[in-house]
C-alpha cells in the first residue's frame, strides 16, 4: 500500500505538491460534465489562463458555460470558492448560477461569497473598506423616492422651481454621471448647463455631500465609490487583485462604464478573467450600457486576448436563425458571428402587412384561436412590442374574443398610473359624485392639497353626507384650508365645471385632450423629460385615439370598465403580451412582431438622439425579438395609423427588408382579410354624376374588377422588399421622378425618389416627405 501511495506521489504533477490533500483530491474528481458540452462550449469552458472573451449567441448555452466553468475551476483546485469572483446583472441570475453550480459539484457552492450581483459585490466591499470613502460601514442605501426626496429638499434650499426642473430629471441626469464613473468636478460644463442654467454640477456636488452626512449611499455609489476606493488606495485594490484568482462575467454586453471600469481595475492583478456576451443582443444603451465595451475587449487585453465564439443554436428553427442572422449582419459595429441549428429548418418567417393597428390585433387574434383549436399552449405564445401603447389595441382585442393573456414587465394598459389618473378626470368629469376617482387625482399633479387638507374634505363630506366633491364646493368658501390651497382647489373645482359643460358641444376626444392639458397632467409628464415619461405620453396619445371608436365619453369608460372587469386566474394558459425589452432572456414556442413601422421599429426618437448607434441598437432589438421563438415567428406593419383623430400612412420598417428572402415568407393576400365583396363593387353608376370626385374615389373605381366580386390576385411565393405596402394595387408604378402628385394630407408636391412603392416628394407647404405611391394621385 505504501509503494502505491509513493508512485502515485512520483506521477503528481509538481503543482500538486503545494496543494492540499483535499484541494488534491477535489482535483482528481471525474469531469463528467464536460461530456454535455459541444467542442465550442468546452473549449470556453478548459481555457481557464488569460483574458478570454465567450461571444455567446441568443440560445447557445451561454449559462451553462458559465457555470460549468465556475464547476472546473473548483474541480481541478485551481482556486477556492472564495477566490472566485462572479457577476451577474440580476438576483434572479445569481440564484441560478449558484444552483445550477450547486448540481454539478454539490455544496461547495455555498462557500461562495463573491458570487451576486454588481450592486451586490459592490456594497460588500464598501462596508468592509467604509471609512477610506467617508462613510461608516452602518451606512444606509437610499431607494428611489429618498433620492428624489433628498434633492428636491436641495432644489427648494437652492430657490430653484422644482415645476420647471424637476428632482426626478436631475436624479436621472446624476445616476447617467455616475453610470460613467463621473464625479462631480469631472462631470463635462456643457452637461451642466441642460439643468438649472448650469446649476447641475454643483447640486450634484452639494447631494454627494449631504449623503455623507447621511451616512448614506445611493445605488449609483456602490460602484462609483468602489471606483473611487480602488484608485485611491493601492493597497486595498492589490488586496482584492490577489483575492480573485478567477474572475467571470455574464451578459458583458450591458455592462456601464462605472462597471467596466471597475472590472478592468480588478483584471489588471492575474488577468484570468472570463466575459461572456452578446454584442447582438445590447438593447440597453437607454440606460447606459455600452457595447464598446465588448467591442474593445481585445485591445483592453492586448496581446493574450482569446475570443471564442458560441454559434450552434438550441433554441430556435433554421429559417428563424437564418432571417435574425441575416437582419443582424446589417450592423457595422459588431465582432461578428452566425448562429445555426443542427436541428429541422421550421417555418420560414412569416411577414404580413394589415391596414391600421386594430386590423393588426384582429389578424394576430385568429390567428391565436387558430393555434389554440390545434392544441397549441396559450403561455407559449408571445406579442413582443416596441412600445407599450401598443398593447391598448391587442388587450381590447383579447378581450372581446375571451382569450386570457398576461402583460409581462407591466401592468395591463388600463391599470397603467397615467391611464387611471386620466380616466379618474374623465369620471369625476361626468361623475362629481365618485369620491374614489376624485380622490385619486385631487392632488395630481400637486397643488398642495395634501393629506391634511383631504383629512378636512373627508370630515365636511360626513358631516353634511355629501360627496367630496361637493364638500370641496363647501370648503372653498370657508377658511378652513390656507389660501393657496383653498384657491387652488376653488381652481380645480371651475374647472370640472367648465369641463362638464363643454360634455355635449365639444367632441369627447377633443374634451379629453382639453382636461389632460388644463388640469397640468400633461405637463406634468412632459416636465419630467425621462424615458419613463415619454412612455407615459406615448400612452396618453394611445388613449385619445382609441376614444375615436366611441360615440361619447360614457360609452368609453363603459368599456373601460368591462376590461377592468375581465380578470383570469393568475395560473391559467394565457398569452403574454410584452416589450421587447422585458423579452430578453425568455423564449416561446411561437411569437408575434407586430408594429414593424418605420419610427416604430426604429423609433423615431433612438434615430433622432442617438444617429446610427440608435438605429443598430434598434436593430438588436428586432434581433432579440426574433430570436425569442422556437419554431414560428410572425412579422407585421400597418400601412396606416392614426394619431390625435387624422389617419397618416406609416411605411414598413426597413427592417422588413434586410430579412434574407430565403428565409421569409409573405403572408397570402387575402383582400380586406376576407371580409367580402362590398356593397359598392357592383354599383356601375353609383356617383355616376361625378359629384364625388376625391382622389380615393377614384382610385378605388379604377382598382375596382368589372364584373363582380374582387378576386385576390395570387402572390408570389417569397416576395420581400418595398413593394409589401398595398401590393395588390399597381397603379402607382407609372409615376416618375419630376412628376406633379396629389396628397389627401400633404397636398400637392413633386416626386423627388421612387423607391419601388416608397416614393419621396417634395409637397409644396408640408415639405419632403416619404409616402407610399397608392395614397398620391397624379395632379
Amino acid at each position: 500500500m505504501t509503494k502505491i501511495r509513493a508512485s502515485a506521489a512520483a506521477l503528481a504533477p509538481p503543482e500538486e505538491e503545494q496543494l492540499s490533500t483535499s484541494e488534491r483530491a477535489m482535483r482528481r474528481r471525474p469531469s463528467h460534465y464536460l461530456d454535455a458540452l459541444n467542442p465550442e462550449q468546452r473549449e470556453a469552458v478548459e481555457t481557464l489562463d488569460g483574458p478570454l472573451l465567450v461571444l455567446a449567441g441568443a440560445g447557445t448555452g451561454k449559462t451553462r458555460v458559465l457555470t460549468t466553468r465556475i464547476a472546473h475551476i473548483l474541480s481541478l483546485g485551481r482556486a477556492r470558492p472564495s477566490q472566485i469572483l462572479a457577476v451577474t446583472f440580476t438576483n434572479k441570475a445569481a440564484r441560478e448560477m449558484k444552483q445550477r453550480v450547486g448540481e454539478l459539484i454539490g455544496g461547495v457552492v455555498e462557500g461562495m461569497p463573491w458570487l451576486g450581483t454588481f450592486h451586490a459585490i459592490g456594497v460588500k466591499i464598501l462596508r468592509r473598506h467604509a471609512e477610506l470613502v467617508d462613510l461608516k460601514p452602518s451606512f444606509t442605501v437610499l431607494d428611489t423616492d429618498d433620492q428624489i426626496r433628498l434633492l428636491k429638499q436641495l432644489l427648494e434650499a437652492e430657490n430653484i422651481d422644482e415645476k420647471r426642473w424637476p428632482a426626478r430629471l436631475l436624479a436621472s441626469m446624476i445616476d447617467g454621471w455616475k453610470n460613467r464613473g463621473l464625479r462631480p468636478e469631472r462631470v463635462p460644463e456643457g452637461e451642466s448647463f441642460a439643468f438649472a442654467n448650469g446649476k447641475a454640477r454643483d447640486l450634484y456636488a452639494a447631494y454627494r455631500r449631504r449623503l455623507k452626512e447621511l451616512n448614506a449611499a445611493d445605488f449609483g455609489d456602490l460602484l462609483l465609490e468602489n471606483l473611487r476606493l480602488f484608485q485611491e488606495h493601492q493597497d486595498v485594490l492589490e488586496k482584492y487583485q490577489q483575492r480573485f484568482l478567477y474572475m467571470l462575467v455574464d451578459e458583458y454586453q450591458d455592462s456601464n462604464v462605472a462597471q467596466y471600469l471597475w472590472l478592468r481595475l480588478l483584471a489588471q492583478g492575474n488577468g484570468h478573467i472570463c466575459c461572456v456576451g452578446d454584442d447582438d443582443q445590447s438593447i440597453y444603451g437607454w440606460r447606459g450600457a455600452e457595447v464598446d465595451n465588448i467591442l474593445r475587449f481585445e485591445t483592453d487585453f492586448p496581446g493574450g486576448a482569446k475570443i471564442i465564439r458560441l454559434e450552434r443554436n438550441y433554441r430556435s428553427t433554421g429559417h428563424i436563425l437564418g432571417a435574425a442572422s441575416g437582419l443582424i449582419a446589417h450592423n457595422k459595429g459588431r465582432l461578428g458571428k452566425t448562429l445555426r441549428t443542427d436541428g429541422e429548418a421550421g417555418d420560414k418567417v412569416l411577414v404580413e402587412g394589415c391596414w391600421d393597428d386594430e386590423e393588426e390585433a384582429r389578424v394576430i387574434g385568429e390567428d391565436i384561436e387558430q393555434l389554440q383549436r390545434q392544441g397549441h399552449s396559450l403561455s407559449e405564445i408571445a406579442i413582443l412590442m416596441r412600445a407599450s401603447f401598443q398593447m391598448r389595441a391587442f388587450e381590447d382585442r383579447f378581450i372581446t374574443l375571451g382569450l386570457p393573456y398576461r402583460v409581462i414587465g407591466g401592468p395591463r394598459f388600463y391599470e397603467r398610473q397615467e391611464i387611471k389618473d386620466a380616466t379618474a378626470y374623465f369620471e369625476v368629469t361626468l361623475n362629481p359624485a365618485n369620491d374614489l376617482k376624485f380622490e385619486r387625482i385631487v392632488n395630481v399633479p400637486r397643488r398642495g392639497l395634501g393629506d391634511s387638507s383631504l383629512k378636512s374634505l373627508h370630515q365636511l363630506a360626513r358631516a353634511h353626507s355629501v360627496p367630496l366633491f361637493q364638500a370641496a364646493r363647501l370648503m372653498i368658501e370657508t377658511e378652513e384650508l390656507k389660501p393657496k390651497a383653498r384657491k387652488a382647489l376653488a381652481d380645480l373645482i371651475a374647472a370640472f365645471d367648465r369641463w362638464r359643460s363643454l360634455i355635449d358641444t365639444m367632441r369627447h376626444t377633443e374634451l379629453a385632450e382639453l382636461i389632460l392639458d388644463e388640469s397640468g397632467y400633461t405637463g406634468m409628464w412632459q416636465a419630467e423629460r425621462s424615458p419613463q415619461a415619454q412612455s407615459k405620453l406615448e400612452n396618453l396619445k394611445e388613449l385619445i385615439r382609441f376614444m375615436e371608436e366611441f360615440d361619447t365619453l360614457a360609452g368609453f369608460l363603459e368599456h373601460v370598465a368591462l376590461v377592468m372587469d375581465a380578470q383570469t386566474e393568475e395560473g391559467a394558459d394565457r398569452v403574454n403580451l410584452m416589450t421587447l425589452h422585458s423579452a430578453k432572456g425568455l423564449e416561446f414556442d411561437t411569437v408575434f412582431l407586430p408594429g414593424w413601422d418605420e419610427g416604430l421599429l426604429p423609433h423615431q426618437r433612438s434615430l433622432d438622439e442617438a444617429g446610427r448607434s440608435g438605429l443598430e441598437e434598434e436593430r438588436r432589438l428586432a434581433h432579440v425579438g426574433l430570436t425569442r421563438a422556437r419554431t414560428r415567428a410572425k412579422i407585421t406593419f400597418a400601412q396606416n395609423r392614426r394619431t390625435r383623430g387624422t389617419w397618416q400612412t406609416a411605411l414598413p420598417s426597413r427592417f422588413v427588408d434586410e430579412l434574407p428572402v430565403e428565409h421569409v415568407e409573405v403572408a397570402e393576400d387575402k383582400g380586406l382579410r376576407g371580409y367580402g365583396p362590398s356593397r359598392f363593387d357592383t354599383a356601375e353608376n353609383l356617383f355616376a354624376s361625378g359629384f364625388y370626385e376625391t382622389p380615393g374615389w377614384q382610385r378605388a373605381q379604377r382598382n375596382r374588377p368589372r364584373g363582380g366580386a374582387p378576386q385576390a390576385p395570387r402572390r408570389e411565393p417569397i416576395t420581400i422588399d418595398g413593394t409589401l405596402v398595398a401590393a395588390s394595387t399597381a397603379e402607382g408604378a407609372g409615376l416618375e421622378i419630376g412628376m406633379r402628385v396629389f396628397h389627401q394630407k400633404f397636398g400637392y408636391g413633386r416626386v423627388a425618389h421612387v423607391d419601388g412603392n416608397k416614393l419621396t416628394v417634395d409637397f409644396d407647404k408640408a415639405g419632403q416627405k416619404k409616402v407610399v405611391d397608392t395614397f398620391v394621385e397624379r395632379a
